[in-house]
């Protein structure tokens, strides 16, 4: 099995290219560029590098969420597009399991995206070959997350761009630790293996069935649902 995989859920761009449990290549570029810019250039890099064609990717992976709204649209259309032209299936990724994939030696790895508003986008599974989840990815409170803090099996690592403000929070339990700086942003590898266990599995979609995984409502329908809610009856 062939896969290319991509990471556009946060500010980095990401395209990884795996057969089976070899990577084949990964690059991830965080340049000021958007997305619609460059990820495309990038596919045909990966592909040319890697010396394959669109027709023998096997299966396209991407994070179907959570993470930047735009960002998601923006990698969720192209696989779409791919899926179309190649007739290849495809596999959305939750964004915080691609992190566990790539998260190295922990007992327990919690992914942490900031979510601004005082929450984080936040999942948590136990570490190994084939992470194992053990919370739901959800919009949380990272004071909510004490109790399992507490009382999972360390040691404990959080990753993701909201690392920093988990670990600030429970830097004096014992066996908490972080993945600083680029080591704990998303990978397209990790969406890639992700991927791959769930083609295993059987769990594959085609373009039409590729949905987004928000979690919680954009400002813009927030922000309208206010208004609706202070409308007079």
């Amino acid at each position: 099995m062939i896969c290319l995989g991509i990471e556009s859920a946060g500010k980095t761009a990401g395209v990884a290219i795996w057969k089976e449990d070899e990577p084949l290549y990964e690059a991830t570029l965080s340049a000021g560029f958007t997305h619609s810019e460059s990820l495309l250039e990038m596919i045909q890099t990966a592909l040319t590098a890697a010396r394959l064609t669109a027709a023998d990717i096997d299966l396209w992976a991407v994070c179907a969420g959570p993470g930047s709204f735009t960002g998601l649209r923006i990698g969720l259309a192209l696989v779409k597009g791919l899926t179309f032209a190649t007739g290849a299936p495809c596999v959305g990724v939750s964004t915080l399991e691609a992190l566990a994939w790539c998260a190295g030696p922990a007992a327990t790895v919690v992914p942490a995206l900031d979510a601004r508003r005082g929450q984080v986008y936040a999942a948590a599974f136990q570490a190994g070959q084939s992470p194992r989840r053990l919370l739901e990815d959800a919009a949380r409170d990272p004071a909510s997350l004490a109790d399992f803090v507490e009382s999972c099996k360390k040691p404990l690592v959080f990753v993701g761009d909201g690392a920093e403000i988990c670990y600030n929070r429970y830097k004096d339990v014992p066996g908490v630790a972080r993945l600083p700086g680029f080591l704990a942003a998303s990978r397209a590898a990790g969406v890639c293996l992700a991927a791959m266990e769930q083609a295993r599995q059987g769990n594959t979609q085609s373009g039409e069935q590729l949905r987004p995984q928000y979690l919680r409502l954009s400002q813009a329908e927030r922000e309208r649902a206010e208004k609706l809610a202070a409308k007079p009856q």
